[in-house]
């Protein structure tokens, strides 16, 4: 592994190129947690520069919206939708709750298509820290 350090700068740059762990290139995981939508933007903004950081290529990126966060993921909230298909581009994955999509009286056509509905949020946390997922919540 090799590693680089800016001294105008605090920052350590590692250049991954040559990581490797038993025999594979490592693969970042992560899960975005929107549950607000006054955060949406920021979300999306966080995951474009994660992207930007890290490349696409060695990241899993799933954004999981819950409680009035699902709106970001209507067809009707027409400003998320250029960088949603940006970053479903890149291979981003969308879940949706079904207990807040209930709460809301939102249905599965109203989002969407490439929003997976998953049976609730918590859940859905739950079940992807447990496979290695790193959590971030703007």
């Amino acid at each position: 592994m090799v590693f680089g350090c800016n001294s105008k700068h605090s920052r350590s740059n590692v250049y991954r190129s040559d990581i490797t762990f038993e025999g594979t290139d490592i693969m970042y995981k992560v899960i975005f947690h929107v549950d607000e939508i006054t955060k949406a933007s920021l979300a999306l903004n966080n995951i474009r520069n994660l992207i930007a950081d890290i490349g696409e290529q060695d990241l899993k990126v799933e954004l999981l919206t819950n409680s009035e966060g699902i709106k970001m993921l209507l067809k009707a909230e027409k400003q998320y939708e250029p960088p949603l298909l940006e970053l479903r581009s890149k291979k981003v994955t969308f879940a949706v709750c079904s207990n807040a999509m209930k709460a809301l009286g939102i249905t599965e056509d109203l989002l969407h298509s490439f929003a997976e509905v998953v049976p609730s949020g918590v859940g859905e946390l739950v079940k992807r820290q447990s496979e290695g997922y790193a959590y971030i919540k703007p």
